[in-house]
């Protein structure tokens, strides 16, 4: 069975989503794309701003690569770049820091602070920037730090039979981050994860016994 499709970038701008399906279309690499709107999330749409925000999903053997495709589609446009653009104030340490959390970055301001290190003889290659990127990969993907207020709160929720506390339970458990090369780990440490399984099943089973009483309960009259 062919790896599922995870999600790679969102955009609220088409035009920067259409071209890196243009950059995927070219490179025969397979891919699904999803529309939403953000009219209903009034924590994600302010004045003036899209209501529209586009996905485009790859499958998890292909992260690796298109990000190596975007970066080297970008350094084509790097001789270009105004001199005022921000990355030319930064420090040493600061374009390295953008080589070492490229994730947080654009493919262009990665082939940027390459060049840029490059050109005041700070020569990174191939071989240094993989080992960065794996380092990077190993600090993304340890869990969070204990949650240990999420899980007093997942409890109480649970208890007094809650929604939330069930959605807590199932988030602590269950839910997974996606790492830049589209690996997919736990959130949570085990201990966490434990705990929020034994606050999703509490909810579940406050919730339905509330529910069943409302139901009979209701009955009598």
């Amino acid at each position: 069975m062919d790896p599922e499709f995870l999600t790679f970038r969102k955009f609220n701008d088409p035009a920067l989503a259409s071209d890196l399906i243009a950059l995927l279309d070219e490179n025969n690499i397979e891919y699904e794309t999803e529309q939403n709107s953000l009219v209903g999330n009034p924590l994600l749409v302010s004045g003036g701003e899209a209501t529209e925000e586009w996905t485009i999903k790859l499958r998890q053997p292909d992260f690796d690569k298109v990000n190596t495709l975007l970066v080297a589609d970008e350094a084509k446009a790097i001789d270009e770049v105004e001199k005022d653009y921000y990355l030319f104030d930064f420090t040493n340490e600061e374009l390295k820091d953008v080589l070492i959390k490229a994730d947080e970055w654009s493919a262009f301001d990665f082939a940027l602070a390459r060049k840029l290190l490059k050109e005041r003889g700070i020569n990174i290659d191939d071989r240094e920037i993989e080992t960065i990127k794996n380092e990077r990969i190993d600090e993304l993907k340890k869990p969070e730090e204990s949650q240990t207020s999420w899980v007093v709160i997942g409890y109480i929720c649970a208890i007094v039979g809650g929604i939330l506390g069930i959605f807590i339970g199932w988030m602590m458990w269950r839910f997974k981050k996606t790492l830049p090369n589209g690996e997919r780990v736990y959130a949570y440490t085990d201990g966490d994860r434990k705990q929020g399984k034994r606050i999703f099943i509490i909810g579940v089973v406050v919730f339905a016994l509330a529910a069943i009483q409302k139901i009979f309960g209701d009955g009598y009259y």
